[in-house]
């Protein structure tokens, strides 16, 4: 062990993304001695990607009913005692300006480095150890945890663990939780990608992947969940807020219902153009509620070659049917790669909602994406780190 480092802390936390860091500073601050091991080069890498690269940090709106858990309730203790406002007043503090978006998102006016950087200033007040490059070796527990790397061996009465999901491996995700939690006894959801684009299966008809590039306001569900956003069109599928929300939801050989027209009465315009604009055809009357592309391809399709003035009522009730309620399965999400977050983790049931720790392994905490409770779009990912973090850095500095 010749140059390699033999260090002793009161908590070691293992990932210096957004979860981790928060519990890190929280912990430092309170007087703990706290190490962070991130595996990357640099700290908070989904941070400095998020939102456009303005980082949507957290939501006006959060709420346990806008988490998906195994245990829907887990997530409501950590929320309540570090919410939205909460994590303004950090920000407020660092002079960060920022901005609200549609439906309650929240998001920096200038880079999201701002957030990072706030991150790092505030564990360096609570003089929190953070090394880059430390790839974790092995990790035993012999009443203390003994955390190896190839650049020595830390030792801490407390570990968090705060290394994600699978999402996004080109960020360096690698399931590194998922393995610990199981090392130790702790049960795992099985993950799955989340917040991710769909591909549209072999019985979906070609029109669907020539529409790349066009987006539209849609209803879309599975199940009794509905959202109501955007959905885009891509080479290979859907996208889009819409879909990325429902896609959380959706697993394989489930139907999507898609309305094409979530604010119209789609019976009562067809049949009020087919009086203001009999000479009109299909195609140039759903022009005027939807992007023309999707127009001209839907609107021979449901409505015919003839003139509006021609449309009998009984045409009119099978064009509006399908307008609202467009089926549809997908053959498969696109993955992990392009997933930002995963579904699934460390089985809540088998952590303190208050303290985030092992009921059956004292000393070990489970925060962020690593545990079972996954957010909406929208800065609500982001907030789970920072109220999870927060609940495990108070727990370990008690």
């Amino acid at each position: 062990m010749t140059g390699k480092r033999n260090e002793a802390f009161d908590v070691i936390v293992l990932g210096a993304g957004a979860a981790g860091l928060m519990a890190a500073l929280t912990a430092g601050q309170r007087g703990k001695r706290v190490l962070v091991l991130e595996h990357n080069d640099e700290p908070g890498r989904k941070i400095l990607i998020s939102g456009g690269g303005r980082c949507n940090f957290t939501n006006l709106h959060v709420e346990a009913r806008r988490f998906i858990s195994s245990n829907p309730h887990f997530a409501r203790s950590a929320l309540a005692r570090f919410t939205p406002a909460d994590f303004l007043e950090l920000i407020a503090r660092h002079r960060i300006a920022w901005h609200e978006k549609t439906l309650g998102q929240l998001f920096c006016d200038g880079p999201a480095r701002a957030i990072l950087t706030m991150l790092l200033d505030e564990c360096a007040a609570g003089d929190v150890a953070l090394r880059l490059n430390e790839t974790i070796q092995d990790v035993q527990h012999n009443g203390r945890f003994v955390v190896t790397t190839g650049n020595g061996v830390s030792e801490a009465p407390a570990l968090i663990l705060a290394c994600g999901g699978l999402s996004i491996p080109k960020l360096g995700a690698t399931g590194l939780a998922h393995r610990l939690a199981r090392q130790f006894g702790l049960p795992v959801v099985s993950p799955a990608p989340g917040l991710v684009p769909l591909r549209t299966g072999d019985d979906m008809p070609e029109w669907v992947t020539g529409l790349s590039g066009v987006s539209l306001p849609v209803r879309v569900s599975c199940g009794k969940i509905a959202f109501e956003e955007a959905m885009l069109f891509t080479h290979r599928g859907i996208s889009g807020p819409a879909i990325l929300q429902i896609s959380s939801y959706w697993t394989s050989g489930k139907t999507l219902s898609v309305d094409l027209l979530p604010d119209r009465d789609a019976f009562a315009c067809l049949r009020q153009a087919r009086s203001a604009r009999s000479r009109a055809h299909g195609a140039a009357i759903l022009s005027e509620w939807m992007p023309r592309r999707l127009a001209e391809i839907l609107g021979p399709g449901l409505l015919g070659d003839k003139a509006a003035g021609e449309w009998s009522d009984r045409l009119l009730r099978g064009a509006a049917a399908a307008l609202k309620s467009w089926t549809m399965i997908p053959s498969a999400s696109e993955g992990y790669a392009k997933a930002e977050v995963t579904v699934g983790g460390i089985d809540t049931r088998a952590l303190s909602s208050r303290s985030m720790e092992a009921i059956a392994v004292p000393g070990l905490y489970a925060i962020g994406e690593a545990v079972d409770v996954t957010g909406w779009l929208g800065g609500y990912n982001f907030h789970w780190a920072w109220a999870s973090g927060r609940a495990a850095g108070d727990a370990v500095a008690n």
